[in-house]
């Protein structure tokens, strides 16, 4: 299956954030986040594991009681149910990886 990002629509969560629902099928989905300058992705818990990709931009990222500046190339986990969120310090985009899919995005 092919997914061009160009057919892809972009959707306005608010608040400065986008998502891009990618590939997504069986036990994983990939998904664009895009956030402004100053945007927040709200502390937040799930039960699927989730690898985040940084692919432009700088975040303040939080994992559980950790928190770090992120950027271009850096990659985060995300256990199940840890709580995380962020703060969009430079706009830019992530790509985030779950399994099992995001239902709740469909």
């Amino acid at each position: 299956m092919f997914i061009f990002n160009a057919d892809v629509k972009l959707t306005d969560l608010g608040n400065g954030v986008k998502r891009k629902i990618l590939a997504h099928g069986g036990k994983m989905m990939a998904v664009e986040v895009h956030f402004d300058k100053g945007a927040v992705g709200t502390l937040h818990s799930h039960p699927h594991e989730q690898l985040t990709y940084v692919l432009s931009g700088v975040f303040e990222f939080t994992i559980g009681d950790e928190t770090h500046l992120v950027r271009a190339g850096d990659t985060l986990y995300k256990q199940p149910n840890i709580l995380h969120g962020c703060v969009c310090k430079e706009a830019g985009v992530l790509l985030d990886t779950f399994t099992p899919q995001r239902l709740d995005f469909l």
